[in-house]
């Protein structure tokens, strides 16, 4: 596991906005499954006594455009109410009896797990200024620490000024300090002043994501009492290092006012600069890479609008470049007096680009507001631009070329005239070299402007991250740090290099020998095409040990997700292992929706989002007709929004799963989308619809999984887990959805679903290192006792 290193959180990119209905019945896909009766063709679990609970029902009638309907779980949504409490307590005792007879398996899952990590965790120290700043986890805690020390070339010209300081150690941030005063512990975002003498950041100690701004002294390691903000969600400084802008958030948990504070001054009050008024944006601020700039950016799913602050005089007021248009974003950076703007705003001559491609343009600093910027990298057929970073001299591109993550510098300034616009290729770029099995392409911090050394986390099913440096100067590269897997061999290839994911030959400069650990002589990995409902191919990876996977024989586990245009994540993860050794296969469902262009993400959201959720059971099917997996032995597990796909999936077929897992589940979307005063609700309508449009409406109402549970139906066996102060989804959506299985579906199979509610935690949990073990051995241990009875 590589702990991000947090000197500042992402810039507002394309891939970060994109978070994260034609009525049709489900009966025209159907299972190859024969596993159509838990009752029928299998042996029962043994449920525990005394019964699951069963809930209090309580009238309540919803109608919506004519149509009116009964949710008598309705008052589940009012988490104050003590009954509530109790039910949840109830069921966390019932999974606990449920998962009795799997404490020995747990503790055995746990050990193997642990057993795996490495002694010491941390990350490679990054370059800032004069000083190195790195994180490391300490043996036997469950968060990382923050620090930096000076860099050795940079020392005697500050020894003077710093003293004893010079080639300590200096701790700035202790996430176990804090967890065990508070008892929780989630950091957002945390950035370092450009002076180094502050560092700002954002905490939340309950798990509600209601982050408190904290400033630090890092010079006397103490807290600055006087600007303590609740709903702090960004925050960038000025060229001064004591000037603060700071986002904060509504009653909804949506930021959206902007306010200036100055540091050292006498009273220290904030005052706004900036209110978005319109409740589908939210506002973002950071700073462009070379710090001259604040960007102050108002972006909905879909749309955004940039204002810019002159971070040397901060109080001259914002600059917007231009006005707000429905469908188009820009991402703005700053390189020697020109702005260089990532968008997809209409072409001119080429209207129909429009929201689909976006192309990279650039200006003068005293023209940003101009119509005429001068457009330098157009879209290709074969290039896709999704991000940018700029450095002094350098701009790095994130491209994807048919769905593989590709990166590529290209110097700067970019020499063309007006009049001839260029593809990527016509700029003489560097593709960085990736491992071919690279399914994973992460920044690194890559906080230094100066810096032409580019950091990037790579990693793939069957490869331990990897951190590697590009250097863009030299064109070469070096291998940083590897995870390490203790308790497993691995194969190192001496003939194997990272590949060219390019046609090109490119003169690559290596610095040493580059060579990294793969598994991949122990795991298979491979990506197939499956064919959907209406013909599109759906890419599935598949993974299985060479020794412990028999054909037609093991059992398996499908993960999906397919929504706000997120990247599935498909890297390295040990845990796994535990699945793998017993024959398990592990698969990933990229289905539409989720990452890739951004014609893939619509054609699996709003009126199109069933395409999703057909994907996700043809990509099931598939696993089982091509023998991969036992046709009795599919699981699978979805998390947030990726339990919509999957509830939506098991209600289409009810007898393709044997076992469910649903995490923190967002699964009543049909009445959270129509209470505009829940978190998030009105910016899910560009990604799911708009039920108070009757169109819309009809299609969110076929699919949702908590109005289309099947009466009478054998359900697979499902894990169901919550958190009580959730502020993303709400706790209620896990509850209710148990209590419909129980009482809809057939009762012998509804006694093998639980819910597992964390009664202090948010939507990200709240274990640290051997916390994740734990969490994920309870899983493991569900699976096995409920797809393989233990005969692992």
């Amino acid at each position: 596991m590589v702990v991000s290193t947090l000197l500042h959180q992402p810039k507002y990119s394309i891939r970060r906005l994109s978070l994260s209905f034609t009525f049709s019945l489900f009966s025209n896909i159907s299972s190859s499954s024969s596993f159509s009766s838990l009752c029928r063709s299998h042996p029962f679990l043994p449920n525990p006594e005394p019964p699951p609970p069963v809930p209090k029902k309580v009238p309540f009638n919803v109608s919506v455009h004519g149509r009116t309907w009964q949710d008598p779980y309705h008052w589940m949504s009012n988490t104050k109410d003590p009954d509530f409490s109790e039910y949840l307590n109830r069921e966390n005792s019932y999974a606990e009896a449920f998962m009795a007879d799997t404490h020995k398996l747990q503790r055995t899952l746990i050990s193997e797990m642990t057993g795996r990590l490495p002694p010491n965790i941390s990350t490679p120290p990054e370059r800032f200024g004069p000083w190195l700043y790195y994180q490391y986890i300490p043996e036997g805690k469950e968060y990382p620490v923050l620090c930096r020390r000076l860099e050795v070339e940079k020392s005697n010209s500050l020894k003077a000024i710093l003293g004893g300081r010079v080639g300590k150690e200096e701790i700035l941030l202790d996430w176990n300090a804090i967890a065990e005063q508070y008892g929780y512990v989630h950091v957002g975002t945390c950035r370092v002043s450009p002076d180094h003498n502050f560092l700002a950041y954002a905490l939340d100690i309950t798990g509600s994501e209601q982050f408190m701004l904290q400033i630090k002294d890092l010079r006397s390691g103490c807290i600055v009492p006087k600007l303590q903000v609740n709903g702090v969600v960004s925050v960038a400084w000025a060229q001064d290092g004591c000037s603060l802008f700071y986002t904060q958030s509504d009653e909804n948990q949506r930021p959206c006012r902007v306010f200036y504070s100055k540091l050292e001054s006498g009273n220290m009050d904030s005052f706004p600069v900036f209110t978005e008024s319109d409740s589908s944006f939210c506002v973002d601020i950071t700073s462009t890479k070379d710090g001259k700039f604040i960007t102050v950016n108002s972006n909905s799913r879909t749309s955004s609008e940039v204002y810019i602050i002159d971070a040397s005089n901060p109080l001259v007021g914002m600059q917007r470049i231009r006005e707000r248009v429905s469908g188009v974003q820009y991402f703005l950076e700053h390189h020697c007096g020109l702005f260089y703007i990532l968008t997809n705003a209409s072409l001119g001559e080429n209207k129909e680009l429009c929201g689909e491609d976006y192309y990279l343009a650039r200006c003068r600093v005293e023209d940003i507001q101009s119509a005429n910027w001068q457009n330098i990298i157009l879209p290709s057929e074969d290039f896709a631009l999704q991000d940018m970073d700029v450095f002094y001299g350098h701009l790095v591109l994130f491209l994807n070329k048919k769905g593989n993550p590709m990166l590529c510098s290209i110097n700067l300034p970019i020499n063309i005239d007006c009049e001839h616009k260029k593809e990527i290729e016509d700029l003489n770029p560097w593709f960085f070299p990736l491992p071919s099995n690279s399914c994973s392409v992460v920044p690194g911090s890559n906080h230094e402007f100066m810096n032409s050394v580019y950091r990037v986390v790579l990693s793939s099913p069957v490869m331990p991250d990897v951190i590697v440096d590009y250097d863009m100067s030299r064109k070469g590269f070096s291998i940083v740090h590897q995870d390490e897997v203790k308790g497993v061999s691995f194969k190192l290839d001496l003939n194997q290099s990272f590949g060219l994911k390019h046609d090109k030959e490119e003169n690559v400069q290596y610095s040493e020998l580059q060579r990294w650990k793969d598994f991949s002589h122990a795991y298979h990995c491979e990506t197939k095409e499956v064919i959907s409902h209406d013909g599109a191919r759906i890419p599935l990876t598949i993974l299985y040990s060479r020794t412990a996977w028999q054909k037609g024989q093991s059992p398996g586990i499908l993960q999906g997700y397919g929504a706000y245009g997120e990247v599935l994540d498909k890297s390295w993860c040990s845990n796994r292992l535990s699945l793998l050794d017993r024959g398990w296969v592990v698969a990933f469902a990229d289905v539409r929706g989720g990452g890739g262009d951004s014609s893939w993400h619509k054609s699996g959201s709003g009126l199109h989002k069933k395409n999703s959720i057909f994907d996700f059971v043809s990509c099931a099917n598939y696993l089982v007709k091509e023998d991969y997996v036992h046709r009795d032995q599919l699981g699978a597990i979805g998390y947030s929004a990726g339990c919509l796909l999957l509830g939506a999936a098991i209600n289409m077929c009810p007898d393709l799963f044997r076992a469910a897992i649903l995490k923190v589940p967002f699964l009543d979307i049909c009445n959270t989308l129509l209470d505009p005063n829940l978190p998030l609700t009105l910016l899910d309508y560009e990604e799911f619809g708009n039920p108070q449009i009757q169109s819309q409406f009809e299609c969110i109402l076929s699919y949702s999984p908590y109005d289309n549970v099947s009466q009478g139906s054998c359900y697979p066996s499902m894990l169901v887990s919550a958190s009580l102060q959730d502020s993303r989804v709400g706790v209620w959506e896990a509850a209710k959805w148990v209590a419909k299985i129980r009482d809809k579906t057939c009762s012998a199979c509804s006694g093998s679903v639980i819910l597992k509610t964390n009664m202090t935690g948010g939507h990200f949990g709240e274990g640290g290192l051997y916390g994740q073990c734990e969490e994920t051995a309870y899983d493991y241990a569900f699976l096995l006792k409920t797809i393989r009875m233990f005969e692992q």
